[in-house]
């Protein structure tokens, strides 16, 4: 019997496995596929032909989005890194992590919560909607990412380096820049390539809180979907998703050397 049980795990548990991973990836290897197709119309395969790709990179408005998505992300990064690594500082000195807890529901509260309670607090106040209150709101959707891993290196830290900095006569400043700084290095960049990728794919945030002066490229996309599928959101999906690809690679490679070192 228990033979029996291993010999069905052992080939239903892989074919299950394997058939999980076609319902999920195949969608994007057709769209893969497809942004190569030569005919307007991607309903079936007819030649191989960078044609969407040229119309991309040539594309004025495709361009504008692509800036305001990359000028969006890096004030994302700048400002949630800031305010991480502030408050993981002052946090550390009251020795207490009661207040961390504050920032982990941006992981569990689905992201249309915080952006409904986001829209209702740029209303309230007055706040034109643009690229401004789209940078808070996924620097505000950042917090939640770089506060646990910038936590988790800067308590990683040897005290005895830092109390040895200090005895030997330099500053607090010093200390910082010279000491702690290059040891949590890997984790805030690791955090910084989170918070961009994060931006740089949100949708949510994006379609309430930019209003209509600003369109980054989940929004650009969404417009274009709406008039028809044109290949040319294939061969900017294509793009996205190697961009994204990248950057994951090289979150996950600093992660591990943080462990490393």
């Amino acid at each position: 019997m228990v033979r029996k049980t291993t010999s069905y795990s052992s080939f239903f548990l892989p074919l299950w496995v394997t058939a999980a991973y076609l319902f999920l990836y195949l969608p994007i290897l057709v769209l893969v596929a497809f942004s190569f197709n030569s005919v307007e119309f991607p309903y079936r395969w007819v030649s191989f032909s960078w044609r969407w790709y040229h119309e991309l990179f040539t594309s004025v408005e495709i361009w504008q989005a692509a800036w305001n998505s990359v000028l969006v992300g890096t004030a994302a990064v700048i400002l949630s890194l800031v305010l991480g690594l502030l408050f993981v500082m002052w946090n550390a000195q009251r020795k207490s992590d009661y207040l961390l807890t504050f920032f982990y529901p941006n992981l569990v509260i689905p992201e249309i919560v915080l952006t409904v309670g986001l829209l209702s607090f740029f209303v309230f106040f007055n706040i034109p909607l643009g690229l401004m209150t789209l940078v808070v709101g996924h620097a505000l959707l950042g917090l939640g990412y770089t506060i646990p891993i910038l936590h988790t290196s800067f308590t990683a830290i040897n005290r005895t380096m830092i109390e040895a900095s200090l005895d030997l006569g330099a500053t607090q400043s010093q200390t910082f820049f010279k000491v702690v700084l290059p040891i949590i290095m890997p984790g805030l960049l690791a955090a910084g390539l989170l918070v961009f990728i994060l931006s740089l794919d949100d949708f949510l945030i994006a379609f309430f809180c930019a209003g209509a002066s600003a369109q980054t490229l989940p929004l650009y996309i969404f417009a274009m979907i709406r008039t028809g599928v044109s290949p040319i959101v294939n061969a900017l999906a294509t793009v996205m998703i190697l961009v994204s690809s990248i950057l994951v690679i090289a979150f996950c490679s600093l992660r591990v050397r943080e462990r490393v070192w």
